[in-house]
């Protein structure tokens, strides 16, 4: 199935100015999907916060973070100022907190921030460790062959949608992203698994655009590194797995990734 047309935004990624020091420990995580349906999935990231190495200086929070969000002023209706301090505690030690949204949790903004001490980064995103360029994405952009999918993207992430769904009141709001939610999942049970899944020529055609050779994402749910040839050098993507049964981490040091 060939790819649909894709914004240049949605493939040309911005690099974040600073340059990470190889010899400090980055974690990548996505897929925690935290709600008060998941309490397990509360519990394992409480520990989480609480349990950080001294040697992690940054992690980056690569989308659905949250099973849903419906504005930064709905975090006590959907329960979630516990988990808004215990992101607070982690970047208040002096560990770099980074956002990068999902598909889920699109709609967290600067008062989120402000609160939790995180710095919201665009999708996509490059980051420079050491001398090596790394392509962050939550993942969604890539599967391109879920038309559905991508074309309910673009709507919600318009100026236009979001305007007229946070001028609703929270109680609304929520009952919308219930319904979107449900409807999410009875999609996703009449669709073939392989759609839902990278494109890899257009996962090639955006690492050549944007010359890099390692991408990281969530999104799919099925942790794993992918190495293969891109015009001639090893490339790699390596897959965050979801929160509901684990912590699925990607931890960079000295240059080395490790994939838990």
């Amino acid at each position: 199935m060939p790819c649909p047309s894709i914004p240049d935004n949605m493939q040309t990624a911005g690099t974040i100015g600073s340059f990470f020091d190889n010899m400090k420990e980055i974690l990548f995580i996505s897929d925690l999907h935290l709600s008060q349906e998941y309490p397990d999935s509360l519990d394992r990231f409480e520990r989480f916060a609480f349990t950080l190495s001294h040697e992690v200086d940054q992690i980056f929070m690569l989308g659905d973070v949250f099973d849903f969000w419906i504005g930064d002023d709905g975090a006590e209706t959907l329960g979630h100022h516990k988990i808004e301090e215990q992101l607070h505690h982690i970047s208040s030690s002096g560990i770099e907190l980074f956002f990068l949204p999902g598909n889920r949790d699109f709609l967290v903004g600067q008062d989120f921030a402000r609160r939790t001490g995180c710095r919201l980064l665009p999708d996509p995103s490059i980051i420079v460790i050491g001398t090596e360029r790394i392509y962050l994405t939550h993942g969604d952009a890539l599967c391109t062959d879920d038309i559905e999918h991508q074309q309910n993207r673009s709507v919600m992430l318009s100026a236009k949608w979001q305007s007229v769904f946070l001028e609703k009141s929270v109680e609304e709001r929520l009952d919308t992203a219930l319904r979107l939610r449900q409807e999410s999942e009875r999609s996703k049970q009449d669709k073939p698994m392989d759609i839902m899944d990278v494109n890899q020529s257009h996962l090639e055609n955006v690492m050549r655009k944007n010359q890099v050779k390692t991408l990281i994402h969530g999104h799919t749910h099925k942790p794993a590194v992918h190495e293969f040839d891109l015009d001639g050098a090893k490339a790699r993507r390596y897959v965050l797995g979801d929160w509901y049964t684990q912590n699925s981490i990607l931890t960079v040091r000295n240059g080395e990734y490790m994939l838990e």
